[in-house]
């Protein structure tokens, strides 16, 4: 009896235990509960587009960018397609070497093939997948079909590739595209958040419109256009396995093509320009005064654009940028030159508009102007003789101009040119205009640190009235002042673009519809003007190359030193070839009523009656009357 006397402890103690383990259920089963109720009210919509994403995929279909077309309909950039491999690093279980080591044993990968594909994987690791190699042929597509099984994560796909079918062809003005870089991701990202919608699906959106731009415009219209071409890409809703194989496609929406680009350029009268300059270096700008248009717009040497789509290779590229040619330089959008005599016609009629000379008024040259120590000479030993204006036009007389240049000052100069365009950003439709230098005092206080660099001095204003001293600007800027003397006053901002199209309505909105402003210019001043440049073609320094013409050609021929000489006496078969004259030439036809203004350099040419006059001539031979040079082979549309 003894044994059972004291059970009361024992069965107290299992039952607090029992207690606290019934607590420990309960609370568990509390926390289930309460989770439960978190996951399937609270938080049940995120979840359930999580899960559907798991098991539903959105594959982006990048738009059809839009085609580049010239005044004439002819196509100079346009699309393709054609097969690529690509990789999805997500998907990818092995070492990604080791990958491409398998893959070259099916596909023929070249080593400029591998380092593009690890370039775009260590840059841009945010997208979806990759190319390893664009433009497959069917057997190899063929071949790594049969092999597919062994590559999960690799899928053969469609796409669309851009083509410039004439390669170097007007490449400066068209451009090109490239893959989208990390910096124009950034880009494109601020962008699309500038525009951000406040719906649920903003960043699902916003992800497809990154990952369906593959490519964006580098320079040309490509870039400065890039939005109206690019157009809106759309998706497909796919269903896909745990291991990332599509099954079905479930819904799609549509792509919206980009806007084609209807350019002011003639292409054929751009290539005949190209052709004529041959492998000299330089730059042409033509352009219609009435319009704006830009009929041509010539940068030599060029590049081909086709080299850039995707990913230029290293060789190529250390050719193009190392190369003293600099082929990569957009000359009449960049370089700044010194007009030389092609501004005497400029100084001349801002002499007429603020009183400082009559047409009638002359001057004795003896060949050489002498301010304070320093003599400045004139082209023609011995002098012109009596100079009126219309005879320094047409002679190209210096020592006019030095006089001209004394008597009117810097500031007078630069407030008449100002309006003119020179040394301002003409607004052209492309990025990366160069302003040049149109000198005043206010110029050179601003530019310059030291007090004693800051002053203006007399002595530099004389060069100035033949296009020479601090005057640097760019040939757009010329083309651009020649064509608002061709047109009265009235100015035109200069565009490549002339309109941009629906492809679907075709539709077309003009780009400049109508003219930026006047210049107060008298009629009576500008006639004497365009009879002067007339007679320059007929029995002045380009004569020669304008006998015969059937039309009326005003023009004024130029050369502007690179280089002082100093005292010494120029020499052009004996000086280096970078440093050489630079010939010029600006011209308008018919005079009476102009549908074309050039302006043109060709580098380190010398003379601009002998080099660019005659570039010229057959250039308007083509536009005005059809006519192409025998020399030429006859330009063909592209298939």
């Amino acid at each position: 009896m003894h044994r059972f006397s004291k059970p009361q402890p024992t069965v107290r103690s299992f039952q607090e235990r029992l207690s606290v383990a019934m607590i420990f259920v309960l609370v568990c089963f509390s926390i289930l509960l309460l989770r439960f109720v978190w996951l399937q009210v609270f938080t049940h919509h995120r979840h359930s587009v999580a899960a559907e994403n798991n098991r539903i995929a959105l594959i982006p279909v990048p738009a059809n960018r839009g085609l580049i077309i010239d005044r004439n309909g002819v196509v100079i950039a346009r699309n393709y397609s054609a097969y690529t491999l690509e990789v999805s690093p997500s998907l990818i279980e092995t070492d990604i070497n080791s990958l491409l080591d398998d893959l070259a044993e099916v596909v023929d990968i070249q080593a400029k093939d591998r380092r593009n594909f690890l370039k775009l994987f260590n840059e841009s690791k945010t997208f979806d997948s990759f190319p390893i190699r664009t433009l497959l042929s069917d057997t190899e597509v063929a071949r790594f079909t049969a092999q597919r099984f062994r590559f999960p994560g690799v899928e053969i796909r469609a796409r669309l590739f851009r083509q410039y079918p004439y390669g170097e062809l007007g490449s400066h003005l068209i451009g090109y595209i490239g893959r989208v870089s990390q910096k124009d991701r950034e880009k494109l990202i601020a962008e699309l958040d500038s525009s951000k919608s406040s719906d649920d699906d903003w960043s699902q959106r916003k992800n497809i419109n990154l990952l369906g731009m593959p490519y964006i415009g580098k320079i040309g219209v490509e870039q400065s256009y890039e939005y109206a071409l690019r157009g809106s890409p759309g998706f497909e809703q796919v269903e896909i396995t745990a291991g990332g194989r599509a099954v079905r496609t479930l819904s799609t929406s549509s792509s919206s093509p980009g806007k084609n680009l209807v350019l002011s350029v003639d292409i054929k009268l751009q290539s005949l320009v190209e052709e004529l300059y041959g492998k000299r270096r330089g730059a042409f700008v033509a352009i219609e005064p009435e319009t704006g248009d830009i009929l041509a717009f010539v940068s030599k040497p060029n590049f081909n654009p086709n080299d850039f789509v995707e990913g230029i290779d290293a060789n190529t590229w250390k050719a193009l940028n190392e190369s003293p040619e600099k082929p990569l330089y957009n000359r009449p959008l960049k370089g700044i030159y010194p007009p030389g005599s092609t501004y005497k016609p400029f100084m001349a009629l801002a002499a007429l508009e603020t009183g400082k000379r009559t047409p009638s008024q002359a001057i004795s040259d003896p060949g050489y102007f002498t301010f304070g120590n320093h003599t400045f000479k004139d082209d023609k030993v011995g002098g012109h003789g009596m100079v009126d204006m219309a005879k320094s036009i047409v002679e190209s007389c210096d020592t006019y101009y030095y006089l001209l240049a004394r008597d009117m000052g810097v500031n007078m100069m630069h407030d008449f040119m100002k309006p003119l365009g020179f040394g301002q950003i003409t607004g052209i439709d492309l990025d990366g205009e160069s302003r040049g230098i149109l000198p005043s005092t206010a110029w050179k206080e601003r530019s310059f640190k030291k007090p004693e660099q800051q002053k203006w001095y007399e002595g530099e204003t004389i060069s100035l009235g033949i296009g020479q001293g601090y005057n640097s600007f760019t040939i757009l800027q010329l083309a651009h002042a020649t064509a608002n003397l061709a047109n009265n006053g009235v100015v035109m901002k200069p565009h490549l673009v002339k309109s941009i199209e629906d492809p679907i309505t075709r539709e077309r909105s003009l780009t400049t519809p109508k003219e930026s402003y006047r210049i107060d210019l008298k009629k009576e001043n500008i006639e004497v003007i365009k009879n002067a440049m007339l007679d320059v073609n007929r029995f002045g320094t380009s004569a020669a190359a304008f006998k015969g013409a059937n039309y009326l050609p005003a023009g004024k021929t130029g050369t502007a030193q690179v280089f002082s000489l100093g005292s010494k006496a120029y020499n052009h078969g004996a000086t280096p070839e970078f440093l050489r004259d630079h010939a010029l030439y600006v011209v308008f036809a018919p005079a009476d009523k102009p549908k074309i203004a050039i302006a043109m350099v060709v580098e380190n040419a010398g003379f601009g009656a002998a080099q660019a006059a005659p570039i010229a001539r057959k250039a308007l031979d083509y536009y005005l009357e059809g006519r192409w040079p025998k020399e030429i082979p006859e330009w063909k549309n592209a298939p």
